[in-house]
């Protein structure tokens, strides 16, 4: 048996929890699915966002979670996957499994897409022992704190030189190690230079460092660069693979394609944050692109309702 609701929010990041926090308030019956793995777990403070500087991303999320929890129109499913996303007449049907648990449905006239991305790093073995405290992969967030400081950026990417230029505004004392994959012209090597940044081309075996935090790169020819700690340029993957049967349209990076206001071309069928191009956003960016789809999702279920 289908419970139906006017919306349900799936992923409860900042652009879920600000849609159905303001959905909700427009007294819409709102369910939000947490899936519980939220891509920046192991950052330990964020940054940039208004009256929350400082903030850890896992209370910031409790917070959210509460106010939400709070309004009588709204239902937190916690931990529970998102199995299918399917139509059913004018409505769209949301099936989830709890682990170990009956399956769970939703007929919904909306449902919002706000699951972000997962980071898909490179094989290093000890990348993780350091990822959130000494690596970080949001510039905007976390550059201010590694001012002046020797840093690394690490990636596999063809947009290295582009990330290299937005992170020299915080250190110029720079090294982009591209591990033998990442792309980085001779031409934009050479102004990189001209920065002070210099590009290592060779393959990395591994991060170096102790309990007391990271302390270089070490190379595969066993060379090891001191840096004090720098960003990571991971891939992303979307993991949309429950969307299969409304096939809404994606671009290039596998990213839902939506209008100014998170439509996709799927009836009824939002997106919101960095599930959305340009791809990963600051918290407080995804949390206002997720007002902004919130309120587009409102209008249209009024509309909806007005033309019967």
């Amino acid at each position: 048996m289908s419970t139906a609701v006017d919306v349900v929010v799936i992923g409860a990041g900042p652009a879920g929890l600000s849609a159905a926090l303001n959905l909700v308030r427009a007294r819409r019956e709102v369910v939000l699915i947490d899936g519980g793995r939220p891509r920046n777990a192991a950052t330990l403070a964020s940054h940039g966002f208004l009256s929350r500087d400082g903030i850890s991303p896992l209370e910031l999320r409790k917070l959210g979670r509460e106010e939400v929890a709070g309004y009588p129109g709204a239902t937190v499913v916690d931990r529970v996957p998102v199995t299918a996303v399917e139509r059913d007449g004018d409505a769209l049907v949301v099936r989830a499994q709890p682990r170990g648990g009956e399956p769970l449905e939703w007929r919904a006239g909306a449902v919002v897409i706000a699951t972000g991305l997962t980071e898909v790093m490179p094989a290093l073995p000890s990348l993780r022992a350091f990822y959130g405290t000494a690596l970080h992969s949001c510039m905007a967030c976390d550059g201010y704190e590694y001012a002046d400081r020797p840093i690394a950026l690490i990636g596999e990417t063809d947009d290295l030189a582009e990330q290299a230029l937005l992170l020299s505004s915080w250190s110029r004392d720079l090294i982009v190690f591209t591990n033998a994959v990442g792309a980085v012209s001779a031409a934009d090597e050479e102004r990189l230079a001209a920065l002070g940044v210099r590009v290592e081309r060779r393959a990395i075996a591994d991060v170096a460092g102790d309990r007391s935090g990271m302390t270089g790169v070490q190379l595969a020819d066993g060379e090891v660069i001191a840096r004090d700690g720098g960003f990571l340029r991971p891939r992303y993957a979307t993991g949309l693979e429950y969307l299969r049967a409304l096939a809404p349209e994606t671009d290039a990076e596998g990213l839902l394609v939506v209008d100014a206001e998170g439509r996709t071309a799927v009836p009824g069928l939002y997106a919101t944050g960095d599930v959305t191009p340009p791809g990963p956003q600051q918290l407080i960016v995804a949390a206002g692109s997720g007002a902004r789809t919130a309120s587009a999702v409102h209008r249209d279920l009024l509309r909806a309702a007005l033309d019967g």
